[in-house]
């Protein structure tokens, strides 16, 4: 008969680590295509309104964003519960609109500034009122091109 050697202490032999760095970039290179930045930090509740005739932007490179509404639960201690406006990252009075639209139509090429567009994402508990002193500004810095941003959906579905 035979003898059958065993070896030293045996065992599994040692994982190959050589494919892990590609798994790893492979892994970075996804969560880098995959994820969206966000590009406005919201201080206000916006839930928006409801609307039947709704039209998507073609180009939302050439829109700015404006945003009215209460400041949100974290921050009504200090600004308040009243309707604010939100420009960029901050808040804003009505008066800044003008300088805003000018500081939005010089990162815009100069070809395309007329076509640029103003959207309004107002929640839909803000009053009328904010609104018009918005569009009056609005007019008054030549952004004569306005949007609401709304929701699809029936005006009156949203009642209690």
């Amino acid at each position: 008969m035979s003898r059958f050697k065993r070896k030293g202490k045996g065992g599994t032999p040692a994982i190959s680590t050589a494919s892990l760095p590609d798994i790893v970039f492979m892994l970075l290179f996804f969560f880098m295509v995959t994820t969206t930045m966000r590009e406005v930090t919201l201080l206000v509740k916006n839930t928006k309104p409801f609307a039947t005739e709704i039209q998507k932007l073609e180009r939302k490179s050439l829109v700015a964003y404006l945003y009215a509404g209460s400041p949100k639960k974290r921050l009504q201690g200090q600004y308040g519960s009243q309707p604010k406006l939100q420009l960029n990252d901050s808040f804003a009075d009505v008066t800044q609109i003008a300088q805003w639209v000018e500081t939005e139509k010089e990162a815009i090429n100069e070809a395309e500034r007329p076509l640029m567009t103003v959207s309004i994402k107002a929640d839909r508990d803000t009053k009328m009122g904010l609104i018009s002193d918005i569009k009056q500004e609005l007019r008054k810095a030549q952004a004569l091109k306005i949007n609401y941003s709304v929701r699809p959906g029936e005006i009156f579905s949203d009642q209690k």
